[in-house]
């Protein structure tokens, strides 16, 4: 990656590697036109993203709409990045998703029961850098 660039675009296989390395992301449907967000621990398990959650709004917009997106990202002093994942979710229902879903280790955060996995399963997927550093003077094109 080259530092002149200040946004550099990732491939597919460093933005999974990427989003594989972080625990928290945010979840992002529609319920009855509206915007919502939900942030939520999860893990990746075969390029799908696999969160856990509890009767309420996060599992009733899921099946009410299967579109989603979810985002998760990260930094330090000197970069950051974000992945967005575009896609359908789905509560998980038989006994051979739920056994596959228990055997990635993803645990609640919270002293809550969260009895319903989610999977996330992507259309598209997207992710970028960002190198930090000062605004360039105004008409100037950095690099």
């Amino acid at each position: 990656m080259s530092t002149s660039e200040p946004v550099t675009m990732l491939g597919e296989d460093e933005s999974w590697d990427l989003l594989s390395s972080v625990a928290l992301g945010r979840y992002v449907t529609s319920i009855g036109g509206r915007p919502e967000i939900f942030p939520v621990n999860f893990v990746v398990q075969n390029r799908t993203v696999l969160f856990r959650t509890a009767e309420g709004t996060k599992l009733f917009g899921t099946v009410v709409n299967t579109l989603a997106l979810f985002e998760a990202d990260d930094h330090n002093v000197a970069e950051g990045w974000s992945v967005i994942l575009r896609g359908t979710a789905h509560v998980l229902a038989t006994s051979a998703e739920i056994d596959e879903a228990e055997r990635a280790g993803l645990y609640t955060w919270t002293a809550t029961e969260k009895l319903r996995f989610v999977r996330v399963t992507p259309t598209a997927i997207t992710g970028r850098r960002f190198v930090f550093g000062p605004e360039p003077d105004r008409g100037t094109v950095p690099g």
